[in-house]
């Protein structure tokens, strides 16, 4: 089966636009939290658009063609796509899409009437209209499409253009996932559900963690054939080992509390690299604050990793730039790979108070290198789990 290599990423977060700025940051102990929420200040869309071009789409699209550029250009492909344009496919998550653009008219609607109502509202809010923005951008005509599943969908994005690469459908596929739902109705509607945090602090793991931080932004990657990647001499930046996705099959918002779906996920996306185990140097953990996932999920690793799960760092991006729904998995993704690549784990911010039973290592504090992988490249697992019980695992390997 072909070997699917990560040649480039890009990134829009609240740590700033680009993927250097994700990882060092926070890296550096950085949080791009402030009032509670965790938006895009640094992200100002005329400076990549112009008017027409901003008010043509929405601000979760806005994010995803700017990351998308960004990991273009780092793959070499800013000048000439290496490959026939119907050969190269995107595939894009969202866990609302462009749901400001969905408020927006339907205030317009409420305030002064349809005929008011702006005739590229319904394109602007499709779930889809990241990817198909992407793929008019850069004239990719694969298979084009969005993945819609709550907080899994960057994960799943990224393990489905990894099968279509595998089985022959693309020779390289742009994926990955966005979401710009800082929105009056999204956080009325998880305070509601009490998901989000009260306290304005993202704490994941610690004993007083109280609900997600709200966040947006966008990470996108480009997946290649590695044999095709190599004989054109693009340079490697990872390569996506294994992927596994599974179903709770439980409950619309909570996960299992024995956190069987995850494990069974992290099992599967092993089980698809050819490794064990013991062959894991890192989790990239889902990680959202709040008491249920944090506890479900600390359990899911135990299960799948046994005894080498308190043997390697497991850290939350989440604890530096809060929860971005369906862009978390591409997002966390990219910073799984600068942890292999620079062999640096940057830590969980804000854990002080352990929690019982939340015992693995989360690295608490500040950075700290990866331990030594006696010789071998870097293997990393990173977590993407979502409302309606999605789980959507990967295992990479650093270049």
């Amino acid at each position: 089966m072909r070997d699917v290599v990560v040649t480039g990423v890009g990134a829009v977060t609240p740590l700033g636009v680009g993927a250097d700025a994700l990882y060092e940051r926070w890296a550096a102990g950085e949080i791009g939290i402030a009032g509670g929420e965790a938006p895009c200040d640094s992200f100002e869309p005329l400076e990549f658009f112009s008017r027409k071009e901003a008010r043509r789409a929405d601000r979760f699209t806005q994010f995803a063609l700017v990351a998308a550029k960004e990991a273009l250009d780092q793959a070499d492909w800013s000048d000439e796509i290496p490959y026939e344009h119907h050969r190269v496919g995107c595939v894009l998550g969202t866990g609302i899409g462009g749901l400001g653009t969905l408020e927006a008219n339907f205030n317009v609607l409420k305030d002064d009437g349809p005929e008011k109502v702006a005739p590229l509202a319904v394109p602007l809010m499709m779930g889809n209209a990241g990817s198909a923005a992407i793929a008019m951008r850069h004239d990719l005509r694969g298979p084009v499409f969005g993945i819609v599943s709550a907080c899994a969908a960057g994960g799943n994005a990224i393990a489905t253009a990894v099968r279509m690469v595998q089985t022959g459908d693309a020779d390289a596929v742009l994926a990955g996932g966005s979401e710009a739902a800082l929105t009056p109705l999204a956080r009325a509607a998880f305070a509601a559900l009490d998901a989000t945090s009260t306290s304005g602090v993202c704490r994941p793991f610690d004993a007083r963690r109280d609900g997600f931080i709200m966040g947006e932004g966008a990470g996108v990657l480009v997946l290649e054939d590695g044999e095709r990647a190599r004989a054109r001499g693009a340079t490697i930046l990872a390569t996506i080992r294994g992927v596994g996705q599974t179903s709770d099959a439980h409950h619309l918002t909570a996960p299992r509390a024995d956190g069987a779906g995850a494990a069974a996920a992290i099992t599967a996306a092993l089980a698809d690299a050819g490794l064990e185990p013991a062959d894991v140097d890192y989790v990239n953990a889902h990680g959202t604050s709040t008491p249920l996932n944090d506890r479900s999920e600390t359990v899911a690793i135990k299960t799948a990793l046994g005894e080498r799960a308190g043997q390697i760092p497991v850290t939350s991006t989440k604890s530096a730039i809060g929860h971005l729904l369906g862009a978390a998995g591409a997002v966390e993704a990219i910073a799984t790979i600068a942890t292999l690549n620079n062999k640096v784990v940057a830590p969980t911010l804000g854990l002080e108070q352990p929690d019982e039973g939340l015992d693995l290592d989360y690295v608490p504090g500040s950075a700290r290198p990866l331990p030594d992988t006696n010789g071998h490249n870097p293997i990393g697992v990173s977590n993407s789990l979502g409302f309606g019980g999605h789980n959507a695992v990967l295992v990479l390997e650093a270049a």
